[in-house]
């Protein structure tokens, strides 16, 4: 089986090298840009009718110039054959090449023209028009447009397998050479790297390496059928996560806690006050960087051990399918004269939309999944409607039976709180959607020590003891007692009253 992981390590360029990737990522966002452009064009030459005249250049394009292959005009665009057929009468056979093949093919001129480029590694170059490439298949299945890169939009670039080395603590990356890492997991044995990507963050450089094996065997999955115990979890604000055993786990809430939002207002405030393209102002943006970038790891770094807790808790977890972008939508708009609008409560929705954002649903439910599978577990989604607005004892739905945090079910009376009965309705809704064989934890009744069973006793059955002679504690029931257990005698009240008299 094919096992695939990605391990993330942080860099310690020197300055030079750290003034060389940064000088790789203002070229590379250069040429994304132009690959995006020509592509655009290449396109709109395509289904040009007619003369068509460019009013920038002035210059005539009739449908003979027009480009032949759909997204770019550069070079040939033939694989072999250059459109000729091999015999009189019959079609060219030879298919024609991709837009980005033909923008791959043009690299070489562009070193030419433009020595600069001569100092990045070809592989790394040869990614830029992939790129462009799968941003334009994303966007015919179901992605927006493919947007040109500004500088904070373009912050890393890959290298391809096999051209990276790892020794200790050092890695080698082409054309920059030696640098060292921090190397806070070794890779296992029996795997191979495979691409590699450095990325530039706010506290420093970054490399994600990838790496894939055939050997090792694929993590265990359980099937539905042996799935013994499974965990409902809905996702809070005042707490991050209520799970369907009653326990809840706290937000910390990294991003929007008043002493985070203001230092975040004071940096804020300091970057709106300096030049703009000054050097200060880029040293105050920095700081402001850093402290997203920091709230950003702790939020990670938090998920990542709820979400081991949660998926140690039973055989399979249970989450809500949240559209979590469509719940951070605007309001829409409330019309009332022309030209004029009513309040739409926009700014109450931008704090719940921080909120939501600084919880980090969709990462946690990610955490979740990798974990489940890595675990030979299983993650199940749900649709959320109506979780909150069923009561889980008597499956009565109504709106009305949620109060804010509160569910009293209107049929049967329930009492409850509204996160953890949404959380036991997602359980439950799970069993009935996949069909699972859950088995109900009973309590164990508390038993005394002394016996198996439990006694009642009534208000004059008194058990009474009698301390041994080689002062020993005495203890209930049949159990021994000291080194002499003849003498071991149990009293009852009326047995002390007949002595007595």
């Amino acid at each position: 089986m094919q096992v695939i992981l990605s391990y993330k390590y942080k860099l310690n360029p020197n300055k030079q090298q750290s003034g060389k990737l940064t000088q790789w990522l203002d070229l590379l966002r250069a040429n994304y840009n132009w690959c995006l452009r020509d592509r655009i064009d290449g396109w709109h030459q395509q289904y040009i009718c007619g003369h068509y005249c460019d009013l920038r250049t002035r210059a005539t394009i009739t449908p003979l110039t027009c480009s032949l292959v759909r997204g770019t005009q550069l070079t040939n665009p033939w694989k072999d054959g250059c459109g000729k057929a091999k015999k009189e009468g019959e079609k060219d056979k030879s298919p024609k090449r991709t837009a980005a093949l033909m923008q791959d093919a043009n690299l070489q001129e562009l070193k030419i023209a433009r020595p600069w480029y001569q100092s990045i590694d070809i592989g790394v170059l040869q990614q830029i028009p992939a790129r462009v490439n799968e941003a334009f298949n994303k966007f015919f299945s179901c992605a927006g447009f493919p947007k040109f890169k500004r500088r904070h939009d373009f912050k890393s670039f890959s290298y391809k397998p096999g051209r990276i080395k790892i020794k200790g603590n050092k890695i080698y990356l082409p054309k920059i050479g030696w640098m060292r890492f921090y190397n806070s997991r070794s890779i296992p044995d029996g795997f191979e790297i495979k691409t590699v990507t450095v990325r530039q963050k706010a506290d420093g450089w970054y490399v994600s390496v990838r790496i894939e094996s055939k050997s090792t065997p694929d993590f265990p999955a359980i099937p539905d059928s042996e799935i013994k115990t499974i965990t409902g979890c809905d996702m809070g604000l005042g707490k991050l996560v209520y799970l369907s055993d009653g326990s809840v786990i706290d937000n910390p809430r990294f991003a929007t806690n008043k002493h985070t939002r203001r230092l975040m207002r004071v940096r804020q405030r300091r970057v709106s006050r300096k030049q703009k393209g000054s050097k200060n102002r880029s040293k105050a943006q920095a700081k402001v960087n850093k402290l997203h970038n920091k709230s950003q790891q702790k939020r990670e770094s938090y998920n990542w051990n709820v979400a081991n807790k949660i998926v140690k808790k039973a055989d399979a977890v249970a989450v809500e399918d949240l559209n979590i972008s469509g719940m951070m939508k605007r309001c829409k708009p409330v019309k009332s004269d022309p030209g004029r609008f009513l309040p739409n409560n926009q700014s109450a929705k931008r704090g719940l939309n921080r909120s939501i954002a600084d919880a980090g649903w969709y990462g946690l439910t990610q955490k979740l999944e990798y974990l489940a599978a890595k675990s030979g577990k299983r993650l199940y989604r749900v649709n959320p409607q109506y979780t909150s607005q069923t009561c889980s004892k008597c499956g009565h739905v109504d709106k009305n039976s949620r109060n804010g945090e509160k569910f009293i079910c209107t049929n049967c009376g329930h009492i409850d709180d509204a996160n953890l009965q949404a959380a036991r309705n997602v359980k439950s809704k799970t069993i009935k959607a996949y069909g699972l064989n859950i088995i109900k934890r009973i309590k164990s009744k508390m038993v005394r020590r002394d016996s198996s069973e439990p006694v009642q006793l009534s208000l004059f059955e008194v058990e009474l003891y009698e301390r041994l002679s080689d002062n020993t504690l005495p203890q209930k029931g049949k159990q021994r007692v000291g080194k002499n257990p003849e003498n071991n005698v149990q009293l009852s009240l009326w047995d002390i009253k007949s002595a007595i008299s």
